[in-house]
């Protein structure tokens, strides 16, 4: 009895480059970046690349000259602050910042003692253990809400300024009011407003802005 194949040897690409280069034609060709400005362009394809959904650039904001600070920042060797360790976990650290330390504070254990004791969430605790290291650094936020509100805290209460916030909180709690009010903060920022986010966008702007335009 002959068994008909399931999946027709020609029915996907395998060619490793030829997707690679078929990936990026697509990105390009269904992303509308004509909202965006030029230094951010880059950034956004790889938050497209990350997602299969070009339609987020929509909500994608930056403030003035905030690639280029990521990217001078990153070039210095920079601290990069992650609020959690899936967010650190998808950047490519050993490949493309070979300088700068990749630090999550989020299991520490003077994070789960003062969560405990103040009655607040484990990564608002965990950034107030960054503030002395907060110049100049970049804070990668890809998950919690509190984080990013506790950051905007911090700077406000006259903490150093990173030289750049990645604001990619995801959640109904508070996560669009996040990234909202970073927008207003007057810290550099690049943020998708909005409930969406995630840590894979986190990590894969912080990749972005340490790697050449795709």
């Amino acid at each position: 009895m002959t068994r008909t194949a399931l999946i027709a040897t020609d029915a996907y690409l395998k060619d490793p480059q030829a997707i690679v280069a078929r990936s990026w034609e697509l990105i390009r060709t269904e992303t509308d970046v004509t909202g965006l400005s030029a230094e951010l362009v880059p950034v956004a394809l790889r938050l497209v690349q990350a997602t299969g959904m070009p339609e987020i650039v929509g909500d994608l904001r930056a403030s003035t000259g905030a690639v280029a600070a990521g990217r001078a920042a990153l070039r210095a060797g920079a601290p990069v602050f992650c609020d959690s360790e899936m967010t650190a976990a998808g950047i490519l650290g050993k490949r493309l910042l070979a300088d700068s330390e990749i630090i999550v504070t989020l299991n520490d254990p003077r994070a789960a003692e003062r969560g405990k004791s103040e009655r607040i969430t484990r990564p608002s605790a965990a950034v107030e253990l960054w503030a002395a290291r907060l110049a100049g650094a970049v804070v990668a936020i890809g998950d919690a809400p509190t984080a990013l509100f506790r950051l905007l805290e911090l700077v406000e209460a006259g903490s150093p300024r990173p030289a750049l916030v990645l604001g990619f909180a995801v959640g109904f709690v508070d996560a669009a009011e996040s990234k909202a009010a970073l927008a207003k903060s007057g810290l550099p920022f690049i943020a998708l407003l909005g409930r969406r986010g995630g840590s894979v966008l986190a990590a894969e702007a912080v990749n972005a802005l340490a790697s050449e335009a795709p």
